[in-house]
């Protein structure tokens, strides 16, 4: 049996908690979350949570962006804050997307964002302007992630489909359709870059290899409901799931074995929807409940 506990329960935020992302300090975590607050917490000091900013409407993602110590805020009428932590007053909101900024994620010198209208955006991380956009879908991209190996961004949408794009020139090498029977929801590419795994609204868990053209190698029906997010460990042989079902899964990254389930009652988890995972040091989770929990694994 995996173990696994419990370490600390953060609270403080008004409405449900959306987005994570690692901090400027090394163990330090940012939530993002409905009542529109920037928070960072700090694990060695759990209670101690420190506003960072506000930006007045619902926040569905976000980002650091050490070099400049900026935080890139998405919300849900489809604005991208640029919010200097050291000059608050200073934060920029730029009505680009439509419907709502569902994922925020920096590359190198770039930082994409999607939104709810279909188009991927690429911005100057140095300089928050926006540089492109393509247009992938009539309907909201979901989720992103990024594979250094690759060099390559893939992109889940409501139209069930993954879009797996060349990161320097947003070229498409595949289009993955009919990945789920409902929107693609999470996204995360093995460490090593040999597989994809995507979780959608169907609940299904898939995993995609990616030498050659890509292949569905396993799927299953790993929740009740939604799966939120996925996050592997930083050794790359375990990861974890989030869903709408409230339960945290853990899996084996070679086997794709479930191995653990963490529920509200036996493990004093979450009581509502699980909504996004970050594992560096700990595996740390973002709630409906309003809460964060940081798990030692």
């Amino acid at each position: 049996m995996l173990p696994i506990r419990k370490l600390h329960q953060l609270t403080g935020h008004e409405a449900a908690v959306f987005a994570l992302c690692p901090g400027f300090e090394t163990g330090k975590v940012l939530s993002g979350a409905g009542d529109g607050w920037v928070v960072e917490w700090d694990p060695a000091q759990p209670h101690l949570g420190r506003l960072l900013a506000r930006v007045g409407t619902q926040i569905f993602s976000l980002a650091s962006l050490p070099a400049s110590r900026w935080v890139v805020v998405g919300n849900m009428q489809g604005g991208v804050h640029w919010v200097d932590i050291d000059e608050p007053e200073a934060t920029r909101n730029i009505a680009h997307h439509q419907k709502g900024v569902f994922a925020i994620l920096p590359v190198g010198e770039s930082v994409f964002t999607l939104g709810g209208e279909g188009r991927i955006t690429r911005w100057s991380a140095g300089e928050g302007q926006s540089l492109e956009s393509l247009h992938l879908s009539n309907q909201g991209l979901r989720c992103l992630d990024y594979s250094p190996l690759r060099n390559e961004l893939a992109v889940g949408g409501s139209d069930t489909n993954i879009y797996l794009l060349d990161a320097d020139t947003l070229d498409i090498r595949h289009r993955i359709e009919s990945a789920h029977g409902n929107s693609v929801f999470s996204l995360r590419y093995a460490p090593d870059g040999n597989y994809l795994l995507s979780g959608g609204r169907d609940a299904q868990l898939n995993a995609w290899s990616l030498e050659g053209p890509p292949q569905r190698i396993v799927t299953q029906p790993a929740h009740w409901y939604t799966i939120n997010g996925i996050a592997f460990h930083p050794e790359g042989k375990i990861f974890a799931t989030a869903s709408r079902d409230k339960t945290i899964k853990i899996w084996d990254a070679e086997t794709f074995q479930l191995l653990k389930v963490l529920e509200s009652i036996r493990d004093q988890g979450h009581l509502r929807s699980v909504n996004a995972l970050l594992w560096m040091d700990h595996l740390v989770s973002a709630s409906d409940d309003r809460s964060l929990i940081i798990w030692g694994v």
